[in-house]
């Protein structure tokens, strides 16, 4: 989190004059505010729309070490001295879920224990590197509890086309993760490559997930990968309306959580979160009113 004295000064242009704050604060939003907004627009959905799937494949964990283990990508990042460490935080996620899976297929270790070893061992790793370098505390709380509001147009423009490329890829291969879902070994017979759409999904995942850390931080990331589908469940009767309402309470908790942690000068990453809770209980309540009412017609 940036102090206020960090923090760019307006949200909206000092020139606008109350009584056309209103009407024209659309067109006054701070640049920063804009990529902020637009980023969690890109990513919000996104990772509710992956979500869907994690959740029914018992994945939520799995996305949790993925994005601990980035912490050791980032240190690596400002170890060889790079102004932004997204790719080496994003190729050392990949290189974790790579290992997850070939342990899973080549050991007889339970899922949880890989993940359990390889996250510890990841974020042991970057607290060892992270101990031997200094000047990085402020960059690294922005990598832990997120800081959206500090992206620039690269970010941006690189989240809609992980949401382009990704959201694309995974209605290609909608039925096909749909039928893996619940039934793998149907799903196998019926001639899906179950082992390589298993990798393209993790790989897909895990891009989703190290990109949505500027969003949230480290430790909050899976909150937008796990609450909105989680909600969406309390109110949907299929899988089609999962999907529509899981990317809708993305969006409205990722952009909704950016506006309000600008005034309240709160890091990006708690204020999704919290907003996203809010609206899991909100569908927990309408799902209980919903069964209710048709009980009683």
């Amino acid at each position: 989190m940036r102090s206020p004295s960090d923090r760019p000064t307006a949200f909206i242009s000092p020139h606008t004059s109350t009584s056309t704050l209103i009407p024209t604060a659309a067109m006054d939003i701070e640049p920063f505010m804009l990529r902020a907004i637009l980023t969690a627009l890109f990513l919000g959905p996104l990772c509710g729309f992956i979500g869907v799937f994690v959740t029914a494949r018992r994945m939520s964990f799995f996305s949790d070490t993925v994005a601990h283990a980035a912490l050791a990508g980032v240190a690596l990042g400002f170890w060889l001295g790079l102004p932004d460490p997204t790719v080496p935080m994003i190729l050392f996620s990949l290189v974790i879920a790579g290992l997850i899976l070939w342990l899973k297929e080549r050991t007889a270790l339970l899922n949880d224990t890989i993940m359990a070893l390889l996250l510890s061992g990841s974020v042991a790793l970057g607290m060892v590197i992270l101990s031997l370098l200094k000047g990085y505390r402020g960059e690294l709380d922005r990598y832990l509890f997120g800081d959206i509001l500090s992206v620039g147009w690269g970010d941006a423009a690189l989240a809609l086309v992980v949401l382009i490329t990704v959201g694309s890829v995974l209605f290609w291969k909608l039925n096909a993760l749909a039928l893996l879902t619940a039934h793998s070994d149907l799903a196998h017979v019926s001639g899906i490559p179950v082992r390589w759409l298993n990798y393209g999904f993790v790989a897909l995942l895990t891009v989703t997930v190290a990109l949505s850390i500027r969003l949230l931080g480290i430790i909050l990331v899976t909150s937008l990968v796990v609450i909105p589908p989680a909600a969406a469940r309390n109110l949907a009767r299929s899988l089609r309306q999962q999907i529509l309402l899981s990317l809708f309470l993305g969006l409205i908790g990722a952009s909704g959580g950016v506006v309000l942690s600008y005034p309240l000068n709160l890091p990006s990453g708690p204020c999704i979160t919290l907003t996203l809770v809010g609206l899991f209980i909100v569908s927990l309540l309408g799902g209980r009113l919903q069964r209710a009412h048709q009980n009683a017609s």
